[in-house]
């Protein structure tokens, strides 16, 4: 199938119970989408029966399409397609899932989001639920992989499939789980119906003590203790986001964000009392005596390969850290005396795609910006010597050395025929995404030879 309607298929996004979600190509304009058609797993059907997972689905689009706020997902089309439904949704290329790093087996460590960055997507979160609650609406699934992280670092909740109209009856079969395990209070796998607000609530608590810990909550884990960040009021505000009853918790969004900002002010204030004490202490390491040999010809490498061909651990981070020296080039340029390296500090302003980004580069060399005219996008292992540890202590008052508003860099490096390597470097990571995906370049030359001395006189 290479289409659904008008709209050319460009991959499959994912899967679930009642649909797979589509990458797909709007005619003439080339504009991107995410189309859900509706695609049963068989068990469902023979439990709900067809109509009734049908209206189900169609009830998500509803639902959906009802709500307009900047931190929901918004719904553009529906249609059908061979006599199934199916409607269309604004795509974007990273969740929070991916950001976290969290795979199928859920237990697993993930990576940890900086305190700041993290209370920022709660605090978003929460205002897109406050909306949702308002219109009674209760989502029931909130978790990392439905919530969608735009081109400019905004949350966006998405996939309403189990959400409820408040005071609804659930269509589902008895046996049919409702929610996902770890990320669901306890009260709605025992009453899917009765469920309130506070279910949605006690899920971002899960999530946020996973951005701020790597680990899902347990009786024994304690916040302040996995992040050295937090402190014992943290761990007051984690007690009663996961209490188990759900008349101990936050009553509304609204006054789990109350308390929400008052940790972030607090925050500010410890983070302000660290920054003013004398930083005598602090120690530049040392640099390396020679520079170490880099790649700097593009390659593909498959996702099966990429741990052990960049050096990355189990969550695509680098095992080792490069200490970098950098100087001003110009204004617009840094020069790494480590590596011989000069980037850009900002890069591309807005995002692009990867053909874009190699547009970018041509035109730097066709300008020839700053004097060079060798400029290319960064292989991975260029990329990598850019990660710096996460900030912790002073480490927090240091000025950023690149223009921060650039999250995601592209590579130059293909994973396949349709899709190339991007890191991170706010997070430390290396992951993949096809070339229509939109991330920020920051492009990289290698310094010019001094030029050789003159010839002595005779």
């Amino acid at each position: 199938m290479k289409h659904i309607g008008k709209f050319k298929i460009s991959g499959l996004l994912g899967k679930g119970g009642m649909g797979k979600v589509f990458k797909v190509e709007y005619p003439v304009t080339g504009k991107i989408g995410a189309l859900k058609l509706l695609a049963p797993e068989p068990l469902l059907t023979i439990l709900m029966g067809e109509k009734a997972v049908e209206d189900l689905f169609v009830s998500e689009a509803v639902t959906m399409a009802s709500i307009r706020h900047p931190h929901v997902v918004e719904i553009l089309d529906f249609d059908r397609f061979e006599g199934k439904p199916y409607y269309i949704m604004e795509f974007y290329c990273n969740n929070l899932g991916t950001l976290m790093g969290e795979s199928y087996v859920t237990e697993r460590p993930s990576r940890i989001i900086g305190l700041e960055k993290a209370i920022r997507y709660t605090r978003q979160l929460l205002e897109g639920l406050a909306c949702l609650h308002h219109k009674s609406v209760i989502h029931r699934d909130i978790k990392p992989y439905n919530i969608l992280i735009d081109d400019l670092d905004n949350v966006k909740i998405c996939d309403f499939g189990l959400s409820k109209l408040r005071n609804e009856t659930f269509r589902g079969h008895k046996s049919l789980k409702v929610g996902t395990p770890y990320y669901a209070p306890p009260e709605q796998e025992k009453d899917p119906d009765g469920v309130d607000e506070t279910a949605d609530l006690y899920s971002v608590g899960v999530m946020l003590f996973r951005m701020l810990t790597g680990r899902l909550p347990e009786k024994k884990l304690v916040a302040s203790v996995l992040n050295p960040d937090l402190d014992g009021e943290w761990d007051d505000f984690f007690r009663k986001a996961l209490s188990p009853r759900p008349d101990l918790r936050h009553g509304d969004a609204d006054a789990m964000t109350e308390d929400l900002d008052r940790l972030a002010h607090a925050w500010d204030r410890k983070k302000e009392s660290i920054c003013t004490a004398p930083l005598e202490w602090f120690n530049e390491p040392e640099p390396l005596e020679t520079a170490p040999q880099i790649r700097h010809t593009p390659i593909k490498i498959y996702k099966s390969q990429a741990r052990d061909r960049f050096g990355l651990d189990e969550l695509m981070r680098p095992r080792r850290l490069l200490t970098n020296r950098f100087e001003p080039w110009s204004d617009a340029l840094l020069l790494d005396r480590t590596t011989g390296l000069i980037w850009e500090r900002s890069g591309t302003r807005f995002p692009v795609n990867w053909k874009e980004a190699q547009a970018h580069v041509r035109q730097l060399n066709r300008d020839q910006y700053q004097g060079l005219d060798q400029w290319r996008i960064p292989t991975v292992d260029e990329l990598l010597t850019l990660f710096t540890p996460p900030p912790q202590g002073v480490g927090h008052c240091l000025e950023p050395v690149f223009d921060t508003r650039q999250h995601w860099l592209w590579s130059a490096d293909r994973a396949s025929f349709i899709s190339a390597w991007y890191a991170s470097l706010e997070l430390g990571f290396v992951a993949a995404n096809d070339f229509s995906s939109f991330y920020h370049l920051k492009a990289v030359c290698t310094a010019p030879a001094a030029p050789a001395p003159p010839a002595a006189k005779d």
